[in-house]
């Protein structure tokens, strides 16, 4: 009983420490599982913590949503998340959004733009997804360490379905199963992943089988505008990402890069959120070294704060409604589509008949389908809906609930239909030769980062 009264007041003092500010320090997996249950308790109203699953040894991938309704998604309520920690030894990501956390806490209510981010979006945060290979990792360690992994040894940034080829590197593990759940529960619009290694912002797609993605040596989706936008924000909000020039030989102009343009990547996680989640996500890598002495922290936070809160605005870019018929109810499952922007699998609605859509500014013809149904088309002029923290709202309504053409549900999208495993091996092994060649030993250490 003495031992159990002890160590609730040890319990009871970690809480209280937290509420005085988090320290620039790494903080291994029970640390950071106290601090944002300490979080939670004390900023009750507006954050809610959760786990999405557990971890090969049994670690929690806890996450902490931030929002006016924290507790579940409300309709024309955008949600948005970051990822840190991927890979167990770069930790700097993992770090930052433990202090983004705190930033956000402490400023709502009194800071304009943090009151506005919560006040129309919700926000989550998984600060690690591979807490085995954290605590497998140690400092200091700049190039590569087994932590990379996660506790089978499998690199969870090669683990996902992928949109060009079906070379998985080794079965689901559950931290990827637990995201890819994730991912398929809540109508993520914006996502971004932290990683360490290099400093860039990277954008899909990371992977291509020489179809007509592939033009000059770059991936292209058919969202690459919005991307390049995306990984820009990021970058020049950052206070030297834009520069290029921070690691060595290797240089990215405006400090971005397409990521099948830098190396091939099979499986990645940024490619899964885009094609099979409708969910927008850049690969952020924010350090040089991998896992960097602790002092250092302070000052990659300084870097990083005005990107951070810049691109979770973005979460308003575009148009965001509601498919219904004639009575009001929603319609789940109706395929909305831009004109000219091929997805390869198409944009449906959700169980609430929701869609967001992330666009620039600019003029766009929306076609929507609902099966049995003729097709509604519609021309919005979009504005530039960040700098009022709402996308332009625009409800699609079907003015009749009986069948009037013979339209039919788009093609379930799969990996298999989608795919080209022969043209994906003819291209790997040339493109990663014309890397070696152009970026010699820079390049191999860039092709661990991801």
């Amino acid at each position: 009983m003495f031992l159990r009264t002890v160590l609730h007041c040890l319990w009871i003092g970690s809480m209280t420490s937290w509420v005085r500010g988090l320290d620039f320090n790494f903080h291994d997996s029970k640390q950071i599982e106290v601090y944002l249950q300490s979080v939670s308790k004390n900023y009750s109203t507006f954050t809610n913590l959760y786990s999405i699953g557990k971890s090969v040894q049994g670690r929690e991938l806890w996450v902490l949503v931030l929002g006016k309704y924290p507790m579940e998604h409300k309709v024309g309520i955008p949600e948005f998340k970051y990822v840190g920690n991927m890979h167990g030894d770069e930790v700097v990501g993992r770090e930052m959004l433990l202090h983004l956390i705190d930033y956000l806490v402490k400023n709502y209510g009194a800071d304009s733009t943090v009151t506005r981010l919560i006040d129309s979006s919700r926000l989550h945060v998984l600060p690690s997804m591979n807490p085995d290979g954290f605590e497998a990792s140690a400092p200091p360690d700049c190039v590569f360490s087994k932590g990379r992994y996660n506790r089978n040894n499998v690199d969870l940034n090669r683990n996902f379905p992928d949109t060009f080829s079906t070379a998985a590197s080794s079965s689901v593990q559950p931290e990827t199963q637990a995201v890819m759940s994730w991912i398929q529960s809540e109508s993520f619009v914006l996502s971004a992943n932290l990683h360490g290694g290099t400093v860039v912002a990277s954008y899909p797609y990371d992977n291509s089988n020489g179809g007509s993605e592939l033009v000059n040596g770059v991936s292209r989706s058919p969202d690459h505008d919005v991307f390049v936008h995306l990984a820009k924000t990021y970058s020049y909000n950052h206070t030297t990402m834009h520069t290029g020039t921070q690691c060595g030989s290797l240089t990215f102009p405006d400090g971005i890069t397409n990521g099948y343009q830098w190396y091939t990547l099979i499986g990645g996680m940024q490619d899964y959120n885009y094609v099979w989640g409708q969910c927008f996500e850049i690969t952020l890598e924010l350090s040089c070294c991998k896992y960097p002495p602790a002092d250092q922290l302070a000052d990659f936070w300084q870097e990083n704060r005005a990107a951070l809160l810049a691109y979770m605005q973005q979460v308003h870019l575009g148009v965001k409604g509601q498919v219904l018929d004639v009575d009001g109810n929603p319609i789940p499952s109706a395929v909305v589509e831009v004109q000219g922007r091929n997805n390869i699998c198409p944009y449906k609605t959700n169980k609430h008949g929701e869609y967001y859509r992330l666009l620039l500014p600019g003029t766009y013809t929306f076609v929507v389908t609902v099966p049995g149904r003729e097709p509604m088309k519609k021309t919005l002029q979009i504005p530039n809906g960040p700098e009022s923290f709402s996308a332009l709202k625009y409800d699609f309504v079907f003015q009749s609930n009986s069948p009037t053409s013979d339209s039919v549900a788009a093609e379930s999208c799969t990996t298999a239909n989608h795919n080209s495993n022969n043209a994906a091996a003819s291209l790997q092994a040339p493109h990663f030769a014309i890397l070696l060649a152009l970026a010699g030993a820079a390049a191999v250490s860039g092709l661990v980062h991801s």
